[in-house]
C-alpha cells in the first residue's frame, strides 16, 4: 500500500494519467491524495474531475483557489478570465454532479503514515499561530459554508486580501475570507505574526517573511508548532510505501 500526493494538477489529465500510471497506482491498494487546484489553465479540467469522481475513495483532493474560482465562475460571482479554462466544465451536461461533489471536498486534510508521522496538507500554507487542529477546525468552518443552501453568498464575500492578519476575535465573512486566504492563496507569512499576502513575487523579496509554498525541506514547509505540513502551490509530487 502507498500513499501519493500530487499538487497543482490544473486540468493537466494527460500528465496526471502518465504520472500515476509511472508509479503503478492501484485504486484498490494506493491512496493519491490531490493537493488542490484540479482545475484550470490546463486543457482537461472536465477530465480531471471526472477521473477523480471515478477513482472513488482511492482519491483524496482538497481544494485550492483554481477550485474555489471554479465554484464563483458557476455560480455567477466571479466571469471566467481570459486565461480559464473551465467551459469544459461549465458546459458539461454532467455540471452539476462535477460541482457538488467538487463544493465537498475539504481545505486540509490530516493523515496519519503507519509510523505514526502526522502529515498535515493544505494547497497554500498555514499561519504560523495556527496548529494542527486549529488549522483543521478552521478549515471547516469554510466547508460548511461551501456545503450550505447559501454557497452563492459566501463566494460573493470570499474574494480580498483584507483582513491581511488573523485574530481569533474576527467574525462573519472577514474571518472566513482569512482562513481561504491562508490555506489557498498565502505566499508569505511573517514566522512571529499573522501577516499573509497573496502577492506572487519572488521569495528573495520578502527576506523576514517564511514561505509556505516555495521554502521548504523535503516538502515540509518551515511553520513552527506543525510537525509535518504539505502546502506546494506549485506542480509537486511525493510518494511514500
Amino acid at each position: 500500500m502507498s500513499m501519493y500526493c500530487i499538487g497543482d494538477i490544473q486540468g493537466c489529465d494527460e500528465a496526471l494519467g502518465r504520472l500515476i500510471e509511472e508509479v503503478d497506482f492501484s485504486p484498490s491498494r494506493d491512496t493519491l491524495y490531490l493537493l488542490g487546484d484540479l482545475v484550470n489553465r490546463g486543457p482537461q479540467s472536465l477530465q480531471v474531475l471526472r477521473r477523480c469522481i471515478a477513482l472513488g475513495d482511492a482519491v483524496r483532493p482538497l481544494l485550492g483557489n483554481h477550485d474555489l474560482h471554479l465554484l464563483a465562475a458557476a455560480h455567477g460571482v466571479r466571469p471566467p478570465g481570459k486565461r480559464d479554462t473551465l467551459q469544459g466544465i461549465l458546459q458539461a451536461p454532467d455540471r452539476a454532479a462535477l460541482l457538488d461533489w467538487l463544493r465537498r471536498q475539504p481545505l486540509a486534510r490530516l493523515h496519519t503514515t503507519a509510523a505514526g508521522e502526522r502529515l498535515l496538507m493544505v494547497h497554500a500554507g498555514v499561519l504560523p499561530a495556527w496548529d494542527v487542529d486549529q488549522t483543521l477546525a478552521l478549515a471547516s468552518e469554510v466547508e460548511a459554508a461551501l456545503r450550505s443552501d447559501d454557497l452563492p453568498s459566501f463566494l460573493a464575500t470570499m474574494y480580498g486580501n483584507a483582513p491581511a492578519a488573523w485574530s481569533d476575535g474576527l467574525e462573519g465573512a472577514d474571518r472566513l475570507r482569512v482562513i481561504v486566504n491562508a490555506l489557498t492563496r498565502m505566499r508569505f507569512a511573517r514566522p512571529k505574526g499573522a501577516w499573509i499576502s497573496t502577492a506572487a513575487t519572488a521569495p528573495a523579496r520578502h527576506p523576514r517573511a517564511c514561505c509556505p509554498g516555495t521554502t521548504c525541506r523535503g516538502g515540509v514547509p518551515q511553520t513552527r508548532r506543525l510537525p509535518s505540513a504539505i502546502g506546494p502551490r506549485r506542480g509537486w509530487w511525493h510518494g511514500t510505501t
